[in-house]
């Protein structure tokens, strides 16, 4: 990794990284957390992110598909660096007005790059890819901000999906305190 991603990293350890006891969305238990609403919400850490992320994006990408809640504002900067247009992925359809589970357009017929925060085990990706694909969406590549998932933890390989990650907990790690 170039000297800037271990700048990254490090920045990213240092405003985000914190400890004591949190229950995961996949119900694990950790003593640390990596609380991405705090880089997410610093314009400076939000951009040098994303930033890193645009040479990951597939070159056949048609609709970048951030999900609900912390892939939304990664995949509406990503937008705007790649020219490619975002779509915003609910974890549910609404159940008023459009009544839509994918807003900004229809993924039907298109390829659609995932794009999230952290991935721990991979659930909520796995179940937006099936959602997009029950539209009619090609959905094979997830780019992330930070993949936390240990060995064997992460089931997105298994649904065909690629995870492309900017950084990882073993680089975390590895930075952590420096």
């Amino acid at each position: 990794m170039a000297a800037g991603g271990l700048e990254l990293a490090r920045d990213i350890d240092k405003r985000c990284r914190l400890h004591g006891s949190f229950t995961l969305r996949s119900g694990q238990v950790s003593d640390e957390y990596f609380d991405k609403y705090l880089f997410e919400s610093d314009p400076d850490l939000l951009r040098r992110v994303v930033q890193e992320m645009v040479p990951l994006v597939p070159s056949d990408a048609e609709l970048l598909g951030g999900l609900e809640l912390g892939g939304v504002p990664i995949a509406a900067l990503l937008s705007q660096l790649t020219g490619l247009p975002a779509l915003f992925v609910r974890k549910q359809a609404k159940e008023y007005g459009t009544r839509r589970l994918a807003e900004g357009g229809d993924p039907s017929g298109r390829v659609v790059a995932l794009v999230e925060d952290v991935i721990t085990t991979g659930g909520a990706v796995i179940n937006a890819a099936r959602a997009l694909r029950s539209l009619g969406a090609t959905v094979t590549t997830v780019v992330c901000a930070i993949d936390r998932s240990g060995p064997g933890e992460n089931a997105l390989a298994a649904q065909g999906i690629t995870t492309c990650s900017v950084l990882t907990k073993s680089l975390l790690d590895s930075v952590s305190g420096s």
